[in-house]
């Protein structure tokens, strides 16, 4: 029996503060199988810009949601309509294309590697810069820093926040609770991307049920690394 391929898409809701799980909700009972809630903080066009003469920012909330392209419309618009994205002030919603994931091995379909890691030509290949976002239990980001220099990355950046996916199902008094989690952000040059996420697999492990995932992002823009700018240069 053939395989369905089903590309990823990642969804990112940005609410205010105290909405996000309303928000998981939705994604869930629209086919999500989990997500992650980061926190953060910003201002949005129809919130005060100074509060008592001081800049004013606003607690916020980021939910992501890796979700198969053939379900993201019902996907998006139960989102839209939980957290009333059609209404002034009530939050964002975006999308970004995926370009590879891996850490969903239950999932019942086959994925087609984008041609940016597979049927480039070497010229365009080496070329710029992708972002892997990898996300695990609390604790063990440092594995993963440890496993993407192995792979041929200079470092990583962790965020925390917290997320469910289909292996946690813990509660606490009927309450669902939502394990802490680890982001690691890690830009590296195209041409060192299939070895990293290779280094992630083989020593995160993440391929195995409730390990994590990882995916990634293309990066259009890069400023603040000048010296691999500079070996970008030299590699073209």
């Amino acid at each position: 029996m053939t395989k369905l391929r089903r590309d990823h898409k990642l969804l990112v809701t940005i609410v205010k503060k105290g909405k996000a799980k309303k928000v998981m909700k939705a994604a869930k009972q629209a086919g999500s199988e989990g997500g992650t809630i980061l926190f953060g903080s910003g201002r949005g066009i129809h919130e005060k810009k100074k509060v008592f003469g001081i800049d004013a920012l606003y607690e916020k909330e980021l939910v992501l949601n890796l979700v198969p392209e053939d379900i993201m419309p019902s996907m998006l618009e139960a989102v839209i309509e939980e957290a009333q994205l059609n209404r002034e002030g009530k939050g964002i919603g975006f999308i970004i294309d995926i370009k590879k994931t891996i850490g969903i091995a239950h999932m019942d379909y086959e994925e087609e590697e984008k041609e940016e890691l597979e049927e480039m030509t070497d010229d365009i290949k080496h070329k710029g810069f992708d972002l892997i976002m990898t996300i695990v239990n609390k604790g063990e980001a440092g594995k993963v820093i440890d496993a993407s220099n192995r792979g041929g990355a200079e470092g990583g950046t962790v965020i925390n926040g917290r997320g469910s996916g289909i292996h946690e199902k813990a509660k606490l008094f009927s309450i669902a609770i939502e394990p802490e989690k680890d982001i690691v952000l890690t830009l590296i040059k195209k041409d060192l991307t299939k070895g990293v996420l290779k280094a992630i697999e083989e020593d995160v492990k993440i391929n195995e049920p409730g390990r994590g995932i990882s995916f990634v992002l293309p990066v259009e823009q890069t400023v603040g690394i000048h010296h691999l700018m500079h070996e970008t240069k030299n590699d073209q």
